[in-house]
């Protein structure tokens, strides 16, 4: 398995600038996903890695070696598709075995690798069966084996659990970050659901016309984005006024940054909170029930705050719904302005 590099890709379509001098490493075994909205970039870097495009400018570099120049089917990689791209008078083992065979590898190895795949991907007893009889999450196992037979450096996901609906898309989830464990390869993921990539990877990057605008640890990305569009990006947050900010313990200085909270981190209660806590008055106009969890919609001065918790936890409101809203400093995002 193999670390990728990419150091200041420009990759242009024409008079637009489809990739801005993007600089980002991927470490080797670990599971990437590239994150961002339509237009932003992600598919575009995913296919400039696998060879598809060839970059304006920059290098991008495979294990030992720079590939900005090599064509995709000397890169080793393994790429997947969103639509699976399997060959319908094929069975599942001749598809799992193509790239096996383009390569010319013996006989005797070919099918040893394919009964490999199969298990790997718990789909040998239906070896033999047509991409028709399968079921979507089957044809994505089918995929996912044929792109990693080959032994790749590197795997390439472009939005492969789109097509699938929300059950199995989370079923499908823990399968692949199962296999792609097993398995140890390089994992570069793009997708454009929030939920999706903080499940499955080690680590994420936010793409936003062409740059990377923050990449790190699901967590720390979350905890701690850099700038409003990536904190609303990956979730909710509430934003606090410039007339809320003086009696509240902020973590840095108020010029030049903006403050606000995630709408896990807030309780509500109609008694002063505990000293140490930042807290606003607010008043309740909405509590929505949801199962487990609930959803309150809170006016506070002026602006609509959301509040997101267990149902057991949320108090009984006063009559009128004016409450305290509070939260931990450390739970404070601050983010540049």
């Amino acid at each position: 398995m193999s670390r990728v590099e990419v150091s200041n890709v420009t990759m242009e379509f024409g008079q637009t600038t489809a990739l801005d001098d993007v600089s980002i490493a991927f470490e080797d075994g670990g599971f990437f996903a590239l994150l961002g909205p339509s237009g932003s970039g992600k598919t575009t870097l995913l296919r400039t890695i696998a060879g598809f495009y060839f970059p304006k400018s920059g290098t991008i570099r495979i294990g030992d070696r720079n590939v900005e120049s090599v064509p995709v089917e000397k890169r080793d990689i393994g790429m997947m598709f969103q639509n699976y791209a399997l060959f319908p008078n094929m069975s599942v083992a001749d598809n799992i075995g193509f790239g096996l065979r383009v390569r010319k590898v013996p006989a005797a190895e070919e099918k040893k690798r394919i009964s490999e795949a199969l298990d790997l991907v718990q789909l040998g007893a239906l070896a033999n069966r047509r991409p028709s009889q399968l079921s979507g999450g089957q044809r994505q196992r089918v995929a996912l084996a044929r792109a990693i037979v080959t032994n790749p450096k590197v795997l390439l996901l472009d939005e492969p659990l789109s097509a699938l609906d929300k059950t199995l898309r989370v079923d499908m989830q823990i399968e692949l970050k199962r296999i792609q464990r097993e398995v140890g390869i390089t994992t570069i993921f793009v997708t454009h659901d929030q939920e999706e990539a903080l499940t499955l990877s080690d680590r994420i990057g936010i793409l936003r016309n062409g740059r990377i605008v923050q990449a790190g640890p699901p967590r720390e990305v979350y905890d701690r984005p850099v700038d409003e569009f990536t904190a609303g990006f990956l979730g909710e947050a509430n934003w606090l006024s410039a007339s809320l900010l003086e009696d509240l313990t902020l973590p840095a200085q108020v010029d030049g940054h903006r403050f606000g909270t995630r709408p896990e981190a807030l309780r509500i209660s109609a008694d002063t909170p505990d000293a140490g806590q930042n807290a606003v008055r607010g008043q309740v106009r909405q509590r929505i029930f949801a199962g487990a969890m609930a959803t309150c919609l809170i006016d506070v001065g002026g602006s609509q705050w959301k509040l997101i918790a267990r149902d057991r936890d949320i108090p009984e409101l006063p009559g009128d719904g004016q409450v305290w809203v509070s939260w931990s400093p450390e739970d404070t995002l601050v983010v540049r302005a």
